[in-house]
């Protein structure tokens, strides 16, 4: 895609001076029928984007915008397995892995299809006992090793979609530092837990350094080395690491290099929510997927949910001026969803290098953060409310949580709905003095009531947290995600910055060990690595 026209970026910057001048109430009151026709639905998720600041002359722009950029191809290619990873010369076909346009990559859909079938062999030798620990006991519990993509995606989902009574019970570790492993196996039986282990390369440096204290701890807890075969398991592609390792090969589930690991959890990353919840319930994860990916193939624009969500946040972000995007899920499940949206959005469009090469001369990612529902209200929406920074935001808003108190869920879905209602309506001053009066209060006290209101933000909804909308809503964002980079013009699919850290990081511990080379560094960090060193001697 090439940058977008000058005269349609005046337009829309003209555009944005204007509808900054009203608010969304006055958009209510010119256009009665709202609230209908600013929504739009895929795969059973309901986007309400009517509180979003901007007339139906603006969405007509963007949706020209989206003509221009021709997103409806680009996930043509991107879906068809075009090379839209220009940097690292591949494909991104996430996709695939919940079968969207097998016919066009037989080879890889069989792969997938194949590994499939390795996951719910496993899965099914796990919780039918055929499979047992070292000691002749069954699992009982199954601990998953990794780091980022390897570990959000699933961790969400492990939450999401927990049950009281699970096939295994589910734990996961990510930090290099050793108490995040201690504090779970803590409680665990070493002859009766799981590990997997997920590294694509097989030398991630915190994934391995907690595989051999996991290991260590199956050893000193009653295991033979040659037990380790039948508790460790590892999703990667270097065979011959994990083998070294202790792992059998035929234990070894692939990961291929056309698969990024923030748009992972659909493959065997994805093999803890299966032996956690089940083989139905992680298929069900993947139908909901690929039920989005048809929505998004098939629907117009203007009607397409996830081009939609990118031509808010890129309305909002470049011409709105809001600074971060809010994600906040009114359901105590989806507490990890916006965490995983971080990893998701920023690796992937927190870019300032264009596709061309050429520095971008704007932000490409607005700061994604939030947590769930009524917890949030006593902490930061005091700064949402009364504070002088722009935001945008999503409400997610679960119609049903499947529990028995009816009372509970009513007042959860109250708070979401009057948090909606006061983002667009806020308290103005004539409000603020009345409020003062009825208080006998003076007008001093009553700009203290005031409050500006027209922040602009979608609700979003659906019937309740299972697999298969837990499903669509991933991919939905995932694809919100891609016509984003189409439109800022960045490849939404490398992470040099990641990289980058790894590499001064590996630097820095050579010296921490050895205390050589110290010169090497800046005299603040060299400082910092000698306070170190003088107390790990």
């Amino acid at each position: 895609m090439q940058p977008i026209a000058q005269g349609m970026d005046e337009a829309l910057r003209r555009s944005a001076a204007e509808v900054k001048r009203q608010t969304v109430d006055d958009l209510f009151t010119a256009n009665p029928a709202r609230a209908a026709t600013f929504q739009c639905t895929g795969a059973g998720i309901t986007l309400d984007y009517s509180k979003q600041l901007l007339a139906e002359e603006h969405l007509d722009q963007l949706l020209e915008l989206a003509n221009d950029a021709s997103l409806s191809a680009a996930y043509s290619d991107l879906v068809n397995g075009a090379e839209v990873n220009i940097t690292e010369q591949r494909p991104a076909l996430h996709t695939l892995l919940r079968g969207t346009a097998a016919s066009v990559s037989p080879a890889k859909h069989k792969a997938v299809n194949a590994t499939l079938a390795s996951m719910r062999h496993l899965v099914g030798e796990v919780h039918d006992g055929r499979r047992k620990g070292f000691s002749g006991l069954t699992f009982t519990d199954v601990v998953n090793i990794g780091i980022g993509g390897s570990d959000l995606g699933p961790r969400m989902v492990s939450r999401a979609l927990r049950t009281a009574t699970p096939k295994l019970r589910a734990h996961f570790v990510a930090n290099v530092d050793p108490q995040d492993l201690q504090e779970i196996l803590a409680s665990l039986n070493p002859a009766s837990t799981l590990f997997i282990v997920c590294s694509k390369s097989f030398t991630t440096e915190e994934t391995l350094s907690n595989a051999l204290r996991a290991r260590e701890w199956l050893l000193s807890g009653g295991a033979t080395p040659a037990a380790i075969r039948e508790h460790v398991v590892a999703v990667t592609t270097n065979v011959e690491a994990a083998e070294q390792f202790g792992i059998d090969p035929t234990q070894c589930f692939p990961l291929w290099d056309w698969v990024g690991g923030r748009y992972s959890v659909w493959s065997a990353i994805g093999l803890v929510i299966a032996l956690q919840l089940g083989w139905t319930a992680f298929a069900a994860l993947l139908e909901g997927a690929r039920a989005m990916d048809a929505h998004t193939l098939e629907t117009p624009p203007h009607s397409n949910l996830p081009i939609i969500m990118a031509l808010l946040e890129w309305w909002n972000t470049l011409y709105l001026k809001t600074e971060t995007h809010l994600v906040l899920p009114y359901s105590q499940r989806l507490s990890a969803f916006t965490e995983f949206l971080q990893q998701l959005t920023m690796e992937s469009n927190g870019k300032r290098t264009q596709l061309d090469g050429t520095t971008s001369q704007h932000p490409t990612a607005p700061v994604v953060w939030g947590s769930s529902g009524t917890i949030g209200q006593h902490s930061y929406y005091q700064c949402l409310h009364q504070g002088n920074r722009g935001f945008s935001a999503d409400l997610i808003l679960p119609l049903t949580n499947g529990e028995v108190d009816h009372v509970a869920h009513r007042k959860l879905a109250a708070n979401a709905l009057a948090q909606s209602r006061a983002f667009m309506i806020g308290r103005s001053e004539a409000q603020a003095q009345a409020l003062a009066k009825a208080r006998s209060q003076d007008e001093l006290m009553a700009a203290h009531y005031v409050m500006p209101g027209n922040h602009p933000h979608s609700v979003i909804t659906f019937h309740g947290v299972s697999p298969h909308y837990l499903g669509a809503l991933i991919a939905a964002y995932e694809h919100k995600t891609f016509f984003l980079s189409r439109l800022f013009n960045i490849n939404a699919f490398d992470q040099w910055g990641v990289e980058l850290g790894k590499v001064i990081g590996q630097h820095i511990d050579k010296i921490l060990e050895s205390g050589q080379d110290i010169e090497s560094l800046d005299p603040a960090t060299a400082n910092l690595v000698s306070a170190w060193r003088a107390l790990n001697p």
